[in-house]
């Protein structure tokens, strides 16, 4: 039996299978842990699908088409060409024609961009230290083998990989 937390009140719930537990405590586990990083993006007035953004190009600096960005979002963004044009106003990325094919449109991040996550590098390894920290780096390495393996079922990781 579950207590609300608002009303300490009982909440009776179905059983249910454990893999819908799993993925129940999975999804409420993803809300609490980014709930608790918004803060950290919010007084840098950037939203966490747009620092996902600036994460990625930042591994980039060639530049990636919309598509490409899409491939490497954490979350599902419908609309990557109004987030990326956002972004452009507030200096912190560019987009221009690729050299070899002028037909693809490339994103890059700026120097605005780059500074503004090399701000925010502190305060986000810290906050997921104190939400993660407690479990220890054994811990965390079986949850990250885990969570790939959720990810990727049936598909065997690589044998370089290593806890």
């Amino acid at each position: 039996m579950i207590v609300s937390r608002k009303e300490r009140t009982p909440i009776r719930r179905r059983a249910g299978v454990l893999e819908e537990q799993v993925y129940v405590n999975l999804m409420l586990t993803g809300d609490q842990l980014s709930r608790r990083l918004e803060p950290v993006l919010r007084a840098a007035e950037i939203s966490p699908t747009q620092y996902n953004v600036l994460r990625i190009l930042r591994g980039s600096p060639e530049g990636l088409t919309c598509g490409e960005i899409g491939e490497h979002m954490i979350t599902r963004d419908p609309d990557i060409t109004r987030l990326l044009a956002r972004l452009e106003k507030r200096g912190l990325i560019s987009r221009g024609r690729g050299r070899k094919d002028r037909r693809v449109v490339l994103a890059r991040i700026t120097n605005a961009g780059q500074k503004l996550l090399a701000r925010l590098d502190a305060p986000v390894l810290e906050a997921h230290r104190l939400l993660l920290g407690h479990l220890g780096r054994e811990k965390l390495r079986i949850l990250l083998k885990l969570l790939e393996e959720t990810r990727h079922p049936g598909a065997a990781l690589p044998e370089s990989y290593s806890l």
